[in-house]
Formats: structure tokens, C-alpha cells, sequence
């Protein structure tokens, strides 16, 4: 039997209610993210700063070098480009190096990388081609193995593991047309069929969908006898019947990447396949998320690496009015902020990636912040960089090599880096989701106070709790170490770093100060500040940069490799961090918000349709969002596995 899936009508409460269900309810380890926006610097979480054990580092280190051969000989990023395609001998050749399978275990025929060293290895492949390094990071961080990894049977990991470290290319399959971040409104539907379940539904912008092997699918289970229901998560043969790839999407960037429209047409799955219980989809797909989000970082880190190596070889070269163009302010401040800037997230991605791996601590808030801060940053970076090489920034690769120029693909990758403030959460998102991560310890403890749904005597006990949790927690955000001359003295080397740390330290105290006033302010309103959010979050992220600028800094002194040279760089990275701060913190209070929210509300009723006048607009007809009603397909199957 089946059923027709239907799009479930849900209000903005209840959209919450369902995100609020999926998300880990309990902080059973520490975390430095979360204690800095409660207003304690906990330095001691970080630094020393955690290291690789030997044999890892020396199996990720063998891996490296024969990636690196491996881009260097075989992997043509301008013919991915040209083709809007990666050639199957380039994947192939990766299957056969072991790639799909970095983050899977031995035993499982994988490489068993750790996050540290997988992160490296993305850099490096993304450098050559975002396209290969998207393909890989959908394939491990967010495809079968992770949510297998963290979920799985021990059946399942035989069945699929050994498929997903040597052959099969993977995929993840969440978003709807007309469902992105608020999943309460899933319309896939999964119905329970004997042994099996029935899929039905449409899937939009599955990345590696077209040419995807095995498909981890979210679908809704209708709640029945025997059947809890919910969003649950399934493991799909991508040649099941029923099963049709769309369309081959194209963007901006990422040219290479194969990204589809997926349909699911009365597609049999057995329950074997089902990941975890009925419901657990969203849980399964946020705990995937949490560590999965570091792929995306570590590409940006890639990025910046490249933007500064062509930033320092052009600059050099290219003179005007009688010296290189780098000795000049208006360009040398764009390369110092290149610099600076690789050299911080290059640090918070080994940080957050090194205690993932040691799982000592929990870095959902930390893995948050890189995507965020890594995707925005990288992206400013690349800008610069196009900046600097003026007219030949803006040139394509291809243009400047028939002219007979060094083909530097400059605009390419500030195309390619784009979607990275979209992908796996876009930065409105991560800043809301990083947001209730901060204040989940006020929530906790007064979370009733505000709830109109609360009886009485609930405000009445959560006032209680809140008054004892505040009578200790805010004297403590008057004064701290950041006040003291001497503190955080061994970071005073040959460039002192401890007036940035004593600074990080007062400053994460006036953070928690804001937050806490915001919520005595706004109480039940404040989840509707999101621009105030947004800021408070934004401050935390340049926080735990330059604590992880110096962690690493004193690291590479201490371990003698640049040490000189990354004081300087992570002193130059906080003092530019530090003027954003500052910004930060008085918009925290002096914004247009509320004049904004008038202003939309003008556009949207038409009040501003007269400036519209003047222009003719060149986009198609047709809908803003396409049909996905359930049914067969009508169009062709472009699904090409690769073997």
C-alpha cells in the first residue's frame, strides 16, 4: 500500500518545536564555545593545544603526499571548468587512492583519517578543484558514512561501509523545493509496507545526486499502529526502481559539481535500510551536521592559502608608479588581511578538528563558528584578492592564458566560494542555530518565564531557579583576569599576545552582560532579534579566532616551526579582529533594525513599487518554485553512476 505525501501545514511555533526536538538537548562535556558566550574564558580547554598522536599524523602525512601527486598529475581544474564536468578517469583515480574512503575505518576498507588530517586533504584537492573537493566532502561529511558512523547497525556499517570507501560515490537528501530550513514541513513521505517502506517525493539540489550510488534520504513517516512516524532517515539504492534523477543543476560555481533534482516514485526500501528509529531523522541529520560542517572550512583555509600566494607573486610583480603595487597601503592592508586571516582560520579549523578528534569536548558550538566565520571570511578574501589583480581579477583563467598571461583563476574562485555561505546552512541560519546554542543555559533555567504556553506555578518555579543561577552567575561578570597586567603571561614572547587574550577574556564578559540585559529586555520577543543574534554571534566567532590564533601561535613557537612568524600573524589577525569587535558590540545597540523592519514592510505592500520603474527585467516566465507534487516521472533519468 501507499499513500500520497502532502505538505504539512505548520505554524512558526510549531516549525520551532520540531528544529527544538532535533537538536542535542545536553552539554555531557565541556565546551570552550559555549562557556565563552556565558562569559567565561576558558583557556585551559584549548591550549596546550592538542596534538595528533604519532601514528596518525604519519599515516595522514603518507596520504597527503600521494594526494598531492595525485592533483598535481592528474586532475586538470580548467578542463572541470571548461567541461562543466569531472572527468570519471579523475574519480576513478580517486577511488582507486583510497579518497572516498578517508574518514571511514580500516576495517571497513577505508583510509581512517583523522578529522585533522582530513580537513588537510580536502584543502589540498579543493585547491586544485572545488568541484572534486565538494564531490568529496558531500560524499564523507554529510553522505552515507557519517550518519552510518554515528547511527548505524553493525550490519549496516558492514553492508554499506566497504561499498562507500572504495566504489560508492554518495549523497545527502534533505532540502524539498519548497522546504530548506525548516524541515517541520518535509513532504517526502515514507510509508510503512510489510517489511518495507513506500518513498514518494521530490528532492532539490542533491549534491553528487547524479552520479550518486547510495542516497541517505529524510522522508516523513506517517504516524500508524505499530509506527511512531516522524522524519526518519533511510539508506536508498540510487538504481532502485522509482528512483529518477531530474536535472542536472548548474550554478554559478562549482561548475564540476553534480547536483540534481532527485524523485522518489513508489521507491520499495527495506526497513533494514532505515537509519536509527522512526522520528531520529532530524537528530541523525543536525549530529552529522555538527562535525560535517568542518569540510567546509577546511576548503576555505585551502582557498585563502591560494589567494595569498597569488596575492604575494602578483603584488611583487606588478609594478605602478615606480614600485610594486604591495608597497602600496591601499593594496598591502588587502594582502596583510589575507595573510592574517588564513593564518586565524587555518587555527580554528586544526583546533576544532584536533578535539573532534580527541572527542574530549563538545564542539557543536566551535564546528558552528568555522563553517560560519570560514565561509564569510573566505569569501572577503578571494574579493580582495580580485581587487588586487584589478581588470585581470575579473578576467577568466581561459582569457588570460590566450593573451598569453599566467592563467590565474581568480574570478573562478571567488565564484566557486560563493555557494559556501549557502551550503549545509547559510549564514542566516548558522548565526539562529549558533544563537540558541549560546543562550541554551538561560533557556534552561528561566526558558519558562517566557513560554506563554506555562501554567503559573511553572513561572513561579523557573523564577526560582533563574534567581539562584543569576545570583551566581552575574557577579562573576564584573571582573576576571582580562583585568590583570600580568595575566596570560606566556603568551609574551618575542610579539606580546597577552594584552589580545586579556582582551578576549573582558570581552567574552561584556558579551554574556549583553546578552543577558537583551533577554531581560525583550524576553519572549528575543528569538525575533535576529539582527541583534546575529552580532552576538559574530562577536563570539572573532573571540574564539583569536584565541585560537594565539593557541596555535605559541604551538608553532613552542614546536619551533615559525613561531616568530606566526606571533606576528596571529598579533596582526587581533588587532584587525579586534576593530570589527568594537563595531560589533556598539551595533549590538545603534542599528537600524526596527526602521528596517518598516522599511520591508513598505516593499513588500508596494508602497516602494515606484522605484522599481525605469528597468527591464530579463528573467523567464514560470514559477518562483516548481512543482514537486508526487507522482511518476515525465522526464528522462540522468543518473550516471560511475564504474
Amino acid at each position: 500500500m501507499s499513500a500520497t505525501p502532502h505538505k504539512p501545514t505548520v505554524t512558526e511555533r510549531e516549525a520551532r518545536q520540531v528544529a527544538e526536538a532535533a537538536r542535542e538537548q545536553d552539554w555531557r562535556k565541556p565546551s570552550f564555545a559555549k562557556e565563552l558566550f556565558l562569559g567565561r574564558f576558558r583557556l585551559d580547554l584549548i591550549h596546550p593545544h592538542p596534538m595528533p598522536a604519532d601514528e596518525d599524523a604519519q599515516r595522514g602525512e603518507e596520504f597527503l603526499a600521494k594526494l598531492r601527486d595525485f592533483c598535481e598529475t592528474k586532475i586538470d581544474s580548467a578542463r572541470i571548468e571548461r567541461e562543466a564536468q569531472i572527468p570519471d578517469a579523475v574519480i576513478d583515480g580517486l577511488k582507486e587512492l583510497g579518497a572516498l574512503g578517508m574518514k571511514i575505518d580500516t576495517k571497513y576498507g577505508g583510509l581512517g583519517l583523522t578529522q585533522v588530517y582530513y580537513n588537510k586533504a580536502l584543502a589540498l584537492v579543493g585547491s586544485s578543484s572545488p568541484a572534486i573537493g565538494a564531490l568529496l566532502s558531500a560524499h564523507q561529511s554529510i553522505g552515507v558514512p557519517q550518519p552510518l558512523k554515528l547511527f548505524g547497525t553493525q550490519e549496516q556499517k558492514e553492508t554499506f561501509l566497504p561499498r562507500c570507501a572504495r566504489t560508492d560515490i554518495t549523497a545527502f537528501l534533505l532540502t524539498e523545493p519548497d522546504v530548506g530550513s525548516d524541515p517541520a514541513r518535509l513532504a517526502t513521505a515514507a510509508v510503512p509496507d510489510g517489511e518495507d517502506y513506500i518513498l514518494d517525493g521530490v528532492k532539490l539540489w542533491t549534491t553528487n545526486g547524479v552520479v550518486a550510488d547510495l542516497l541517505v534520504v529524510m522522508a516523513r513517516v506517517p504516524k500508524s499502529e505499530g509506527h511512531k512516524g516522524g522524519i526518519t532517515a533511510f539508506v536508498v539504492e540510487a538504481g532502485s526502481e522509482g528512483v529518477t534523477v531530474e536535472n542536472r543543476n548548474a550554478f554559478m560555481g562549482l561548475r564540476g559539481l553534480e547536483n540534481g533534482v532527485t524523485r522518489f516514485h513508489q521507491v520499495r526500501v527495506p526497513a533494514a535500510n532505515r537509519i536509527g528509529p522512526e522520528g531520529a531523522g532530524l537528530k541523525i541529520a543536525l549530529t552529522t551536521l555538527n562535525t560535517g560542517r568542518l569540510s567546509l572550512p577546511a576548503m576555505c583555509v585551502g582557498a585563502g592559502k591560494w589567494c595569498l600566494k597569488i596575492a604575494r607573486e602578483w603584488s611583487a610583480a606588478r609594478e605602478q608608479w615606480g614600485k610594486p603595487v604591495a608597497f602600496h597601503e591601499a593594496v598591502g592592508a588587502k594582502i596583510s588581511f589575507i595573510a592574517a586571516t588564513t593564518f586565524a582560520l587555518e587555527a580554528v579549523l586544526d583546533l576544532s578538528s584536533q578535539m573532534a578528534d580527541e572527542d574530549r569536548n563538545d564542539i557543536r558550538i566551535e564546528a558552528a563558528l568555522a563553517k560560519l566565520y570560514g565561509s564569510e571570511m573566505a569569501c572577503l578574501m578571494a574579493d580582495e584578492l580580485v581587487q588586487i589583480r584589478g581588470g585581470r581579477g575579473f578576467e577568466t583563467a581561459e582569457s588570460l592564458a590566450a593573451r598569453g598571461e599566467r592563467a590565474v583563476p581568480a574570478e573562478q574562485i571567488l565564484r566557486d566560494l560563493r555557494i559556501n555561505r549557502i551550503f549545509e546552512g547559510s549564514t542566516e541560519i548558522m548565526h539562529l542555530l549558533i544563537a540558541r546554542e549560546a543562550v541554551d543555559a538561560h533557556l534552561s533555567v528561566a526558558g519558562d518565564l517566557i513560554d506563554p504556553d506555562k501554567s503559573l506555578s511553572d513561572k513561579a518555579k523557573a523564577g526560582a531557579n533563574a534567581g539562584v543561577f543569576y545570583a551566581k552567575w552575574l557577579p562573576k561578570l564584573v571582573a576576571g583576569p582580562g583585568q590583570l597586567p600580568r595575566s596570560y603571561h606566556e603568551f609574551n614572547q618575542q610579539v606580546d599576545l597577552s594584552p589580545h587574550l586579556r582582551y578576549v577574556e573582558r570581552s567574552a564578559r561584556k558579551l554574556a552582560r549583553s546578552t543577558f540585559y537583551a533577554m531581560s529586555r525583550w524576553q519572549g520577543r528575543m528569538e525575533t532579534k535576529q539582527g541583534f543574534l546575529s552580532r552576538i554571534v559574530d562577536i563570539g566567532a572573532e573571540l574564539f579566532a583569536m584565541s585560537a590564533a594565539c593557541v596555535r601561535a605559541e604551538l608553532l613557537r613552542t614546536t619551533g616551526e615559525h613561531g616568530r612568524e606566526a606571533y606576528q600573524l596571529a598579533d596582526a589577525f587581533c588587532r584587525q579582529s579586534r576593530i570589527r569587535v568594537e563595531e560589533l558590540f556598539a551595533r549590538l545597540w545603534t542599528n537600524t533594525d526596527d526602521l528596517d523592519r518598516k522599511v520591508v514592510k513598505g516593499v513588500l505592500s508596494g508602497t516602494y513599487e515606484w522605484l522599481e520603474q525605469g528597468i527591464v527585467d530579463p528573467s523567464g516566465e514560470g514559477p518562483w518554485i516548481a512543482d514537486a507534487t508526487p507522482g511518476p516521472s515525465k522526464k528522462e533519468n540522468v543518473h550516471r553512476p560511475i564504474r
